[in-house]
């Protein structure tokens, strides 16, 4: 058999394969596709004639997918993402304001920032949809990169990745947060040289602020002594306030929550808070839409918060 007249007796079945790949069990499968399960035995038969070799093996209970099956059901697996891709980009080009967007962002950005961004958006858009995805700055862009996000809000701006388009929306200070009783809680600024011997309040590996801390210290010729790891800077501003460590945070506002003490750092520090987006490829109108929304709508909001 040509690879056409595979390709051809595949096609219509590469759910079943990609369905499979991940249930490992016929039964399951079946119940997924809403199909009875002698027609998914019957389906799997005929693929595995057509191949000229068996598409699965027992493995306990369910099955598991022989080698050459996993290559189709990869093969699978990228082609449905097209063609969900085509759809949506067809079903929204007739009716965008109903569209769907997938919004990661950084679990920070999640107290303000995206509840007024969605709210001014609904407003105009009052059918607009929204998945929204939290989660440290790495995965996020793992994510985005994936396609599993249509749009990520992050800090800082990923400037370095040529896969991703992205536009810078503020600058925003990184300050020294100590417990309220701290020595260095009544400072005008602090170096970063000054911390060598504090113990930290750390975001852990993969959040943008873990890495600045990181750079910082290291610029700065030491290492910080690691006191807590956490996935919140909510989290980690609790832990300075119990006086279990210092930390390097975002300006929290409207103020500093009570027992923890801000103090600029000196030379002063900032991060880009910005938004990203797969470079090259062509959004849904709704995606669009949106971006566009907070291109425009994030100076608007450092107005307000400024007046």
């Amino acid at each position: 058999m040509t690879d056409e007249k595979l390709t051809a007796q595949l096609a219509p079945h590469l759910q079943l394969l990609a369905v499979l790949r991940n249930t490992g069990n016929v039964t399951r499968t079946a119940e997924l596709l809403g199909i009875p399960q002698p027609t998914v035995s019957r389906r799997l038969a005929a693929l595995s004639r057509a191949l000229g070799a068996p598409l699965t093996v027992s493995a306990g209970r369910g099955v598991r997918l022989t080698r050459a099956a996993e290559l189709l059901a990869e093969a699978a697996e990228r082609a449905l993402t097209a063609v969900d891709a085509g759809v949506r980009l067809a079903r929204e080009e007739i009716e965008p304001g109903s569209g769907r967007v997938v919004l990661g962002f950084l679990h920070l950005l999640g107290r303000a920032l995206v509840p007024e961004l969605l709210r001014d958006y609904r407003a105009q858009v009052p059918g607009a949809r929204f998945t929204l995805v939290q989660g440290s700055r790495q995965d996020m862009l793992d994510r985005l990169a994936a396609g599993e996000l249509d749009l990520a809000l992050l800090a800082p701006v990923p400037e370095e990745d040529e896969r991703l388009g992205s536009v810078v929306l503020d600058e925003q200070p990184i300050l020294l947060s100590v417990p309220a009783g701290h020595r260095l809680a009544g400072r005008s600024a602090v170096r970063v040289a000054e911390l060598a011997d504090e113990p930290f309040v750390l975001l852990e590996p993969g959040y943008g602020l873990r890495r600045i801390t990181d750079d910082l210290c290291a610029a700065a010729g030491f290492t910080p002594k690691v006191a807590f790891e956490g996935q919140e800077s909510d989290t980690v501003r609790g832990l300075v306030a119990a006086g279990l460590g210092v930390a390097l945070l975002p300006l929290f506002e409207p103020g500093a929550p009570a027992g923890v003490a801000e103090v600029a750092l000196t030379p002063p520090v900032t991060r880009t808070i910005g938004l990203a987006w797969r470079a090259g490829e062509p959004q849904p109108p709704a995606v669009r839409s949106f971006r566009d929304h907070v291109v425009t709508a994030y100076p608007r909001r450092i107005n307000r918060r400024t007046k």
